[in-house]
């Protein structure tokens, strides 16, 4: 009888094992699981029981299946490649992966709407993210801009501010110009963002088809610790093409998940899309040698006096397996950055460095940089410690010591990869705008680069929105920001919205 009972646990086992190895589901904790379809019960018809740890376990992971949505940016497509450097920079940043023509860095990048939610049509008029995460030997960077090449604002402090104007209204749920224009109409530096923005540029035909841009200046230092501020754009190998509103209008009723769906289409079909990448550089001593600072975020570079170089090709030719862990829990930030390249005194990148990783850490918790998809090659050496999802931290010659300075400590600081240096002489601390604001020419040195169909849409675009502004006042200054940036376009949409000459001299 007991050499039977033996046989008989023996063959059980053997099955578990069998099925163990085959297709079996399991709970999280590698149970095999016998029944996936029909919860415990008190009989069967009573109430469930509180001790199916199997319902339990699938409800708990279900109703945690959603983590915070991005503030901004939540809307994204993403994939990964790599990024081929085409010329030695190290003249200029001792960055390894700008340090030798043809050297190869892996990168993952992710697409996005800004303001709408994550669920929301991608043909709505908005900019557009373009963020990459390269993979360098020396830990991640990260190039995090936007598909134009400026902003609305040059400060941090007026982010909540703006982007609360954009969302839908906390009383009606609904997005409004009335409250959007309200806020641009106080907010002249603007102007150049709204005219590029209300261009056909403003619906991309798919993310392929736009070219990027850091939208801020960086610094880069050499090996020498000598400093050039650049800044990045990534142009479309496949062209930049976009859709006017008719178009738009056309696609959302075929299929408004367009731009997601046309790059995943490509990368399968091994139609690779490619950026090249360019920097524009200037001399600390040269700064303030132009009629705009060039460190204020609403402004571009203009090519024709700094010249574009490229150094580059970015190459995505894999497509997500896993969305959420691939794309969705993707986390990028401007303060990701290596040995040779550090943030410039620009107001609103400043902001950032904290507000990104901050973010970070609100939607993914604060070991967010231990999820595979944000992983260093290297493994991170440092004595952080615990906190959610901690499963990074590292057992060192001496698992008693978790600080530093230590006599007994493994690790220790390499003085070659300090910060720079920047000497400031006068220095007072104060809360004012810029001298060099210039708010009205780059708009319009854009507007007239316009052919006469694309400055049609432009008009036809902001009339559509500022005709829904109930204050005729909101309505006159937008008029008289785009007037100041070119005559002609202040005119064509003041005519637009049925003004005369007559109103602006009340």
């Amino acid at each position: 009888m007991k050499k039977n009972l033996v046989l008989l646990f023996m063959v059980s086992v053997s099955m578990v094992c069998v099925s163990q190895s085959g297709n079996t589901i399991t709970t999280n904790g590698g149970v095999p699981v016998g029944d996936n379809q029909n919860s415990k019960t008190v009989g069967e018809y009573g109430p469930v029981l509180l001790e199916d740890i199997l319902l339990i376990e699938k409800l708990a992971a279900f109703d945690r299946e959603r983590i915070p949505e991005r503030v901004v940016h939540p809307r994204g497509a993403g994939a990964s490649g790599y990024f081929e450097a085409s010329k030695d920079m190290s003249e200029y940043t001792k960055a390894v992966i700008f340090s030798t023509a043809g050297k190869r860095t892996d990168v993952a990048a992710r697409f996005s709407t800004v303001i709408h939610g994550k669920g929301s049509p991608e043909t709505a008029r908005d900019p557009r993210g373009f963020a990459v995460k390269f993979y360098s030997t020396e830990g991640n960077y990260d190039i995090v801009g936007n598909n134009l090449p400026i902003f609305f604002i040059r400060d941090a402090i007026k982010f909540p501010d703006m982007v609360h104007s954009l969302k839908p209204s906390p009383e009606t749920n609904k997005q409004d110009p009335n409250r959007f224009f309200d806020f641009f109409s106080h907010v002249p530096e603007a102007t150049h963002m709204l005219t590029r923005l209300y261009t056909d540029l403003g619906i991309p035909k798919g993310y392929q088809y736009m070219n990027g841009s850091s939208v801020h200046g960086y610094k880069w230092i050499n090996k020498e610790g000598k400093v050039t501020y650049i800044k990045y754009s990534w142009v479309s190998k496949q062209g930049e093409k976009n859709l006017t509103v008719e178009e738009a209008s056309k696609q959302q009723g075929l299929d408004w998940q367009h731009a997601t769906v046309s790059l995943r289409k490509d990368i399968a079909e091994k139609k690779y899309p490619q950026w090249d990448l360019y920097v524009q550089m200037i001399k600390p001593e040269d700064l303030h040698s132009f009629d705009f600072w060039p460190l204020d975020a609403t402004k571009d570079w203009p090519a024709d006096t700094i010249e574009k170089i490229k150094i580059g090709t970015m190459t995505l030719n894999q497509n997500p397996i896993n969305y959420f862990e691939q794309v969705e829990s993707l986390a990028f930030s401007p303060g990701s950055l290596i040995p040779g390249i550090e943030p410039s005194e620009d107001k609103l990148l400043q902001g950032r460095l904290f507000s990104y990783f901050d973010t970070q850490r609100h939607r993914l918790g604060p070991n967010f940089q231990q999820l595979k998809i944000n992983q260093p090659l290297e493994t991170p050496k440092n004595y952080n410690s615990d906190s959610w999802s901690s499963y990074g931290n590292k057992k060192f010659e001496n698992p008693d010591v978790n600080y530093q300075p230590s006599s007994k400590a493994s690790l220790a600081e390499d003085k070659q990869y300090k910060q720079s240096e920047t000497t400031l002489t006068n220095v007072t601390i104060v809360q004012k705008k810029i001298t060099k604001t210039n708010d009205f020419a780059q708009a319009g040195d854009f507007y007239r680069t316009l052919t006469t169909q694309e400055q049609d849409n432009l008009i036809k675009n902001l009339r559509g929105d500022l005709s829904q502004v109930a204050d005729k006042n909101i309505q006159k200054t937008m008029i008289t920001y785009f007037y100041k940036a070119d005559s002609n376009f202040g005119m064509r949409i003041a005519q637009a919205l049925g003004y005369s000459q007559k109103d602006f001299m009340k």
